[in-house]
């Protein structure tokens, strides 16, 4: 972490409620913008300077599920690449001086500048100090906020202030279309023009809107998606602002530089007085539901907000409140953790909402934050939905749904390669395509490096994991037999078919993959990808064709012959997942610790010393040992954690009794003894793999775990990737640390029969209360004084049962269960 007031980090002196820059840093803004980053779920907008200029500014907004493709050459081919699109700008707001340079092109110097992220009202200020040419000097405060009470606007306000002198100054107010996907450094492989402007300056295709009110247009190249912002400025105090129109002010005059379109303003300003300047901004798209055009839909919803930016103020803050509230996790630990894992609850919800629920999107990987990874949706869902499903389960459900819509690309994907069901791809966009890159440029080395991630199955996986994790908190059995089990019988068909037996064996094997870890895309020597039964992947194919087998047991009657008739389910296929389940093959070394595929225990053992001390940060050795001429197949190392995904996701004793299941003897010792050799393997190239350790280690060593969930925490606020952060938060890892409060401190698992807790809570964390729901059950969550207490709020749900460190209990709505937590020496207790 940086030190208390570099000009780079944030402020340590603010409660933890609230993010706080001091000054202005070239170097670090595009970090600053991604972390001040402002949205609700439909769209989100960057932390950028709203008076634009220069080339560190990077002012993206971006609209959940709205994706373009374009041709780019990379390392000689010419590749079809698709991106989350950079929607047009539309913070533009400058001034300047009677007579001066606006203060974009300099004619305004920033003597002093303070920008506060307000995480408990979702409100970002701004607080500068300009000088102009003359020396004359006037306070600005912008205050700008994303509707979480109406999804389609934004609103930015800026008060001007002179200081010892009073005069006009010029507002210039409007929107651009005139962007670009540029926010990734690296090589450009295209121009990146997603948009081309389809605003109307007159003619019968104009939209029809108030005299104040200014309608652009765009659309994207190849999608043919329209996008559709209205705008509306007004300015109030001062000395007055010309005709009287809303706001006090007149329409401001129209004009348009290129792809700039924007209205302009004389304020007349008194010594002392605060001239109000307010910009309302709305957006709708193409895929929205229930309009008549973009145009017409942005317009509406202007015409609705009406012009009191206070009240759209208070609405936002009023629904954000609503929002934020069964997410608030509270723990007696240091401000700083406390900062950290609020403002990843705060990131959280700009990008995943009830707003999204109402949309065709996925989990994008760098939330709505910027472009890294080109806004496309991984396996992250597996980090993010564990705190979704247990809070707002609709949201949970719509984003699982977004994969049951894409099983026919799904299906296709399986078929062409002869196998049955349903392989999702590694990245997905707009319609379930594959959309992995085929390289991987290494600025170390100056290469284009070929990219094997394709090959990586498990995204299927995590789905199948939610989607029976989504079941098991909700009971919802309906949804279940219409939607959610499509998709683990899908999966759990493909891993069938993809799987082979071996007769010298007596089980079955899955060949040529990439496991989580990344790191190894093949044998050394060999010039064939692939690698042979991954142990993270066989185990979880093992464990949703023992789902899939699950899921025809559940259902009876004509409910299982719908279902049977539906996917055509024969009783010999469903006999098959089982027998496929309970034989698959785990790699072991010779000592009994699980092998992170075959072959593994084979490896060279790296240089870990000789590699620290060459390089500020291993993390990407990948990169370092290409440019090197060496290879991270050779090594017995990971990226990321690979094996130990098992027990993240399984629990300790999960992995015990699914190991046993399959018939291996695996017990808790050799567990231990896995989860040690990979933690001294792993270089952490990835932010999910802090979370999934610090999961890992609680059940072992609470205090262990509790500096690695530290290490997760700076990985977005400090940058700890050294840059990547300017291109998005990582959304998984963000939602994994939260999680790691509720899974591992606190040991929840959502179990077949009852909610199951088995806290251990390190050193420093003295307390921690949260709410989850479970079955209908609205459930606050106390650990405190060694004691845990489980509250249900009162309501017509069905009793559940709750397990404490293996006490199970009964609790019905309106009740309280408080459970003394063991000692060394004795057994827990409820009352």
């Amino acid at each position: 972490m940086r030190p208390p007031g570099s000009s780079c980090g944030p402020s340590r002196d603010p409660p933890a409620g609230k993010l706080v820059y001091e000054g202005f840093d070239a170097g670090h803004e595009g970090h600053r913008e991604a972390l001040t980053t402002l949205g609700n779920g439909y769209l989100a907008v960057r932390g950028a300077s709203p008076e634009g200029g220069g080339s560190i500014r990077y002012a993206g907004m971006y609209l959940a599920g709205v994706f373009n493709r374009l041709a780019a050459e990379v390392a000689g081919e010419v590749l079809v690449e698709e991106h989350m699109v950079n929607a047009p700008d539309c913070l533009p707001l400058d001034l300047r001086l009677a007579d001066g340079q606006w203060w974009s092109e300099g004619g305004l110097a920033v003597v002093r500048e303070r920008r506060t992220l307000d995480l408990q009202r979702a409100v970002l200020e701004r607080r500068l100090l300009l000088e102009a040419v003359d020396k004359r000097r006037m306070e600005v405060v912008q205050t700008r906020f994303v509707s979480m009470a109406e999804p389609h606007l934004l609103g930015l306000e800026t008060k001007v202030t002179p200081l010892g002198w009073s005069g006009a100054v010029e507002v210039r107010s409007g929107v651009t279309t005139g962007v670009t996907n540029s926010n990734v450094p690296e090589p450009a492989a295209s121009p990146g023009v997603h948009l081309v402007d389809r605003t109307m300056e007159g003619g019968s295709f104009k939209q029809p809107a108030p005299d104040d009110v200014s309608v652009v247009e765009a659309e994207t190249t190849q999608s043919l998606i329209r996008v559709a912002v209205a705008f509306r400025t007004s300015v109030s105090g001062g000395a007055g602002a010309g005709g009287a129109g809303p706001g006090g002010t007149d329409a401001g005059k129209p004009g348009s530089i290129g792809p700039f379109h924007f209205r302009t303003f004389e304020v007349a300003l008194a010594d002392g007085a605060a001239a109000r300047i307010s910009k309302t901004v709305t957006v709708a798209t193409s895929r929205d539901r229930a309009i008549a055009s973009p145009a017409a839909a942005a317009v509406a919803v202007l015409a609705r907000a009406g012009g009191d930016i206070d009240a759209l103020l208070t609405a936002h803050q009023d629904a954000w409140r609503h929002e934020l509230h069964p997410f608030l996790v509270d723990i007696e630990a240091p401000v700083q953790v406390r900062l950290v894992l609020n403002l990843h609850i705060f990131h959280l919800l700009q990008t995943l909402t009830r707003h999204t629920a109402e949309l065709d999107a996925g989990v994008t990987a760098r939330g709505l934050h910027g472009e890294g990874y080109r806004g496309h949706v991984f396996w992250d869902e597996l980090f993010v939905l564990p705190l979704l499903t247990t809070r707002t389960p609709d949201v949970a459900r719509s984003l699982i749904e977004y994969r049951r819509r894409r099983l026919p690309a799904a299906r296709h994907a399986a078929a062409v390669q002869g196998f049955s069901g349903a392989q999702f791809p590694w990245q997905s966009g707009s319609d379930g395509t594959e959309e992995t890159p085929k390289w991987l440029y290494n600025d170390r080395s100056g290469r284009w490096v070929k990219d094997h991630s394709h090959m990586q199955l498990h995204s299927g996986l995590a789905v199948a994991f939610n989607v029976w994790q989504y079941f098991q908190a909700t009971s919802d059995k309906a949804w279940l037999l219409r939607k959610g089990a499509e998709l683990v019988i899908d999966v759990a068909r493909f891993f069938a078919s993809r799987a082979g037996f071996s007769q010298d064996t007596g089980r079955y094997h899955i060949r040529g993959v990439v496991g989580p870890d990344e790191y190894h895309t093949g044998y050394p020597g060999s010039t064939d990808p692939g690698l042979d039964d991954n142990a993270y992947t066989n185990a979880m194919a093992a464990w949703v064709c023992l789902r899939a087998a699950e899921i025809t047991g559940i259902f009876h009657g004509n409910e299982l012959a719908g279902l049977m008739e539906r996917l055509h389910i024969t009783g010999e296929e469903a006999a098959g997942w089982e027998q496929v389940g309970k034989a698959m093959f785990i790699p072991f070394h010779t000592d009994g610790v699980i092998s992170q595929f075959a072959g593994y225990e084979d490896l060279e053992e790296l240089d870990w010393e000789r590699y620290r001390e060459s390089y500020d940060s291993i993390e990407r050795l990948d990169l370092i040992l290409e440019a090197e001429g060496d290879q991270t197949n050779r090594y017995k190392l990971a990226k990321q954690a690979d094996v130990l995904m098992l027990p993240y996701l399984l629990g300790h004793e999960g992995v015990i009794a699914l190991l046993q299941e399959l018939g291996y003897v695996f017990t808790r010792d050799l567990l231990n003894r896995t989860i040690e050799y990979y933690l001294a393997r792993t270089a952490h190239g990835s932010t999910l793999s802090r979370v999934a350790h610090a999961s890992v280690l609680a059940a072992l060593d609470a205090d262990r775990a509790w500096d690695s969930f530290r290490e997760a925490l700076d990985a977005d606020l400090d940058d700890t990737q050294h840059g990547t952060t300017r291109t998005g938060i990582h959304l998984g890892a963000m939602a994994g640390s939260i999680d790691v409060i509720q899974r591992s401190f606190a040991g929840l698992r959502l179990s077949g029969d009852a909610l199951v807790f088995a806290p251990n809570l390190p050193t420093g964390l003295r307390s921690v209360a949260f709410r989850v729901r479970y079955r209908g059950h609205y459930l606050n969550v106390e650990l405190k004084d060694g004691r845990m207490r489980i509250a249900s709020a009162a309501g017509d749900a069905e009793p559940i049962s709750v397990r404490v460190n293996g006490r199970k209990t009964a609790l019905a709505a309106g009740q309280v269960r408080t459970f003394r937590l063991p000692t060394q020496v004795e057994g827990p207790a409820a009352s």
